[in-house]
């Protein structure tokens, strides 16, 4: 019996020791408590679709975006410090098929022939680049595409804005808030991108949809 324990102990303490030594091997980034997932490069992409059925419109306008092959996930509207803005053909170029992609999406559809549709993302960056910015999403009836663009890029702009501190006339209109956040030196650039179509003549469904594309490495 006195030699069973005495085995008992050695197997229990030479588990303890490979447990230690396991946890010991284990890279120290992927148990920090205050790990967290930051984008490091986004793109702007858009695209049309049209079809008989609603979700194969919004399909085939993913695909003319470029980005159907990835499971989106929809997320909110802070452009990250430090984030760099790369080309649409290299961010298609980084990304694979089933992964998981973070996204700020404005998307719009219509199924009444000519009706004119849009969506919107827009962008405001401030000039300390240690700071964050802005994304805001857009989706309208009725608007041209340099209306929506600019609307969401207000939003954006607007939204930096008042978390900066930059004191403006909400009144004004936006080609004169926009010289009036530029020249307070704190916000870098505004811009957006849209994407406008009209409802197909003959009652197909017709989605437009616009995205900026995180990428995390």
């Amino acid at each position: 019996m006195k030699s069973f324990w005495c085995i008992f102990s050695a197997i229990k303490q030479k588990a303890k020791t490979l447990a230690k030594k396991k946890s010991e091997d284990i890279d120290p980034v992927f148990i920090k408590p205050n790990d967290v997932m930051i984008p490091r490069k986004v793109f702007f992409t858009k695209g049309v679709g049209m079809h008989k059925d609603k979700l194969a419109s919004f399909e085939l306008a993913l695909r003319g975006a470029g980005i159907e092959k990835c499971n989106l996930v929809y997320v909110s509207s802070i452009f990250p410090a430090t984030c760099r803005i790369i080309t649409k053909d290299k961010g298609l170029n980084m990304i694979h098929p089933g992964q998981i992609t973070y996204c700020v999406m404005a998307r719009n559809e219509t199924n009444e022939p000519n009706r004119l549709i849009s969506s919107s993302i827009g962008l405001a960056v401030p000039k300390d680049n240690t700071n964050y910015g802005y994304l805001s999403e857009h989706h309208s009836f009725g608007e041209t595409a340099k209306k929506s663009g600019e609307y969401a890029e207000d939003l954006a702009a607007t939204m930096l804005a008042t978390t900066l501190g930059v004191p403006f006339d909400p009144n004004l209109a936006w080609d004169e808030r926009k010289q009036v956040y530029k020249a307070s030196g704190y916000i870098f650039k505004s811009t957006h991108i849209c994407q406008s179509a009209e409802g197909n003549k003959n009652g197909l469904w017709t989605t437009a949809v616009a995205a900026a594309v995180f990428i995390m490495d």
